[in-house]
Order: structure tokens, then sequence, then C-alpha cells
């Protein structure tokens, strides 16, 4: 699990748990070779583009948690395919996060979106040819330069990804348009 430090205070020791962060995320692509993307308004990387997902509940299996977040952000049902890859961010924001993100290659099974506005601002399905144009988070360009290679570049580490780590420690109220400031202890999920 995560790793425990002291915290010193006067009188007393309190111990401060640090935990690493675990997500789903779901490469949908339908039969016409779009990925559906989603532009974030929550932190972390608020106004970029990313595919579908989000944090697995405590006891939650993995594979619930991706139809789930599927249902939240884009209200459409999906056939998971299998795992594609592991991505991983360390010391994002301001808490120094840790998540580790699986991403799931997945087909629709409904393709009307119905797009959360408390979770995303838009919604999108993006032609492979159009995907380079999109300002998305290293760990989606990298998922999706593994799936099209011929049309994606894949950024990389160690520069891409503080790049977004100091992008995501800027102040909350300049994060980007549409971006919702969550507050310590809040759910965003309605």
């Amino acid at each position: 699990m995560g790793k425990a430090f002291l915290v010193p205070r006067p009188g007393f020791m309190e111990f401060k748990k640090q935990s690493i962060k675990t997500s789903v995320v779901a490469c949908i692509i339908d039969e016409k070779d779009r990925v559906l993307l989603t532009r974030r308004c929550i932190e972390p990387f608020c106004g970029q583009w990313v595919m579908p997902g989000g944090k697995v509940d405590h006891g939650e299996p993995l594979l619930e948690a991706l139809h789930r977040e599927v249902r939240e952000e884009v209200g459409i049902e999906v056939h998971i395919d299998g795992l594609l890859d592991v991505y991983e961010h360390v010391a994002l924001g301001d808490k120094n996060d840790h998540y580790v993100i699986l991403y799931y290659r997945a087909h629709p099974l409904t393709v009307e979106l119905q797009p959360n506005n408390q979770e995303v601002t838009e919604a999108d399905w993006v032609p492979a040819n159009r995907l380079a144009s999109y300002n998305m988070t290293p760990g989606s360009r990298h998922i999706l330069a593994q799936v099209y290679p011929e049309t994606m570049n894949d950024p990389g580490e160690p520069a891409d990804e503080q790049a977004n780590r100091n992008e995501a420690n800027s102040p909350e109220p300049e994060a980007g348009p549409g971006c919702h400031v969550k507050m310590k202890g809040q759910d965003n999920r309605e």
C-alpha cells in the first residue's frame, strides 16, 4: 500500500499515509475507427483532452470501475476488449499525487453521447488522422501512439510529463476555461 511518514506536532507524533491512486481509462474505438475523447473540466489536466475514465473506488473491481466511469462521463455502454497498457504520473499537482492508470481498449455498445458537465465540457468521436491536433495528456498520447503509430508520435517521458506536472501545479483559478475547483473532501461525481 502507501508509505507512512511522521508529521511532527507539539506533544505527539502523527502518521500521514501516502497512497497510490489507481485509475482506469477506456480507449473506445467505434466501427468507423474513431476514438472517443473528452475535454476534462476537473483537475488534474483541466482543459485537456483525454479518454473516459477515472479513479477506482476502494473494493471496486477494475472492470466495474471502468464501466461506471464511462457511464458517468459520457452515458454510453461499452464492451471491454482487453488491457492496452499501464501509465503512471508521479508527483502530480500540489499534493505530489501518484497515479497508476490502466488503459483498456473497448468498443461502444451504444453511441449517443451524454457528457456529464461536472466532469467534461465536451465529448467527440475523433478520426485517427485528427488525433495529433488535440491537446492531450501525456498518458493519452502515449496510448494512442501505440494504437495509431502511423498518425501519432509517442512524446515519451520525462520532459513531457514534467511539463504537464508544471501545468497541473498552476493555481486552480487559472487552470483553464470551464474547470471546476474541487474542494477538499468533495467528490465531483453525482
